[in-house]
């Protein structure tokens, strides 16, 4: 079993999922998000940091996935969301675990099937893939998502490495 740990990167809500895979099924182990309400930039990133290191102690997790920055409505928030995207990445790497990038549209088409998925789609296809009782809330949904599409792809890519012999993939 491989822990994985998918993070959906916000400035103000840095939303987490952490499934345990084998390659082939994937099993809920927690979700929830990171809150950084503060209104001093600098002060949210280090929340998002902290936060994403006492996960990382908490859980353990062998492999990390995080969702590319996409352009947003303006440059501002496109700048920002990078920026916690940043303070998530460096809470990772401090520990020497591998992170895989996916943009929305690999998410999506991995966990839904089309890449243009809806939320609403994409947190009912989480609920049912991880056999959830409940609907999580979106941003837990969307790491959740990230933390399937790493293993979907984790696996297809380790599968093709005993036909290829080659491993390919973009990983920070």
């Amino acid at each position: 079993m491989t822990r994985i740990l998918g993070i959906d990167p916000g400035s103000r809500s840095t939303g987490y999922g952490i499934v345990d895979s084998d390659g082939y099924h994937a099993a809920y182990v927690t979700s929830g998000c990171v809150r950084a309400v503060n209104d001093n930039l600098p002060e949210r990133l280090r929340i998002i940091f902290c936060g994403i290191q006492e996960l990382l102690l908490q859980h353990r997790p062998d492999e990390v996935a995080i969702e590319n920055v996409f352009m947003h409505r303006n440059a501002d928030s496109a700048l920002k969301l990078g920026q916690a995207r940043g303070a998530a990445i460096c809470a990772v790497i401090t520990q020497s675990i591998t992170v895989g990038e996916y943009t929305p549209t690999e998410i999506k088409q991995s966990v839904v099937g089309k890449g243009n998925a809806a939320k609403e789609q994409v947190q009912h296809m989480v609920m049912m893939l991880l056999n959830l009782d409940k609907q999580p809330q979106a941003d837990a949904a969307d790491a959740l998502a990230v933390a399937m599409c790493h293993a979907n792809t984790s696996n297809t890519l380790v599968r093709m490495q005993g036909v290829q012999g080659v491993r390919k993939g973009r990983w920070v």
